[in-house]
């Protein structure tokens, strides 16, 4: 795995796991009971992101170093998602 594909999985792994983290304990304005004018009641009224990113941020690192140690040792390779069989042998 060069740097450029381990930088990238890291971040598909973060966006994927922030995204989740988001709608998590969001208080919108309809639950609060108190909608502004010209907004959606759906709109977030506390929606706590940097604290968010920061869980996101740690838990997409264990999350990517796990993942990291499975491809690097060989438990998962190329050749396990090469059903048909069409990909060239890696020398």
């Amino acid at each position: 795995m060069s740097i450029t594909s381990a930088f990238v999985l890291y971040a598909v792994i973060w966006f994927m796991t922030y995204f989740i983290a988001i709608p998590i304990r969001l208080k919108t304005q309809g639950d609060m009971g108190e909608v502004m004018e010209g907004t959606h009641a759906g709109a977030p009224e506390h929606h706590n992101l940097k604290k968010k990113a920061w869980i996101t941020t740690a838990v997409a690192t264990v999350l990517w170093a796990a993942i990291t140690w499975i491809i690097l040792s060989g438990w998962i390779s190329v050749d396990d998602f090469d059903w048909t069989k069409s990909l060239p042998p890696v020398s």
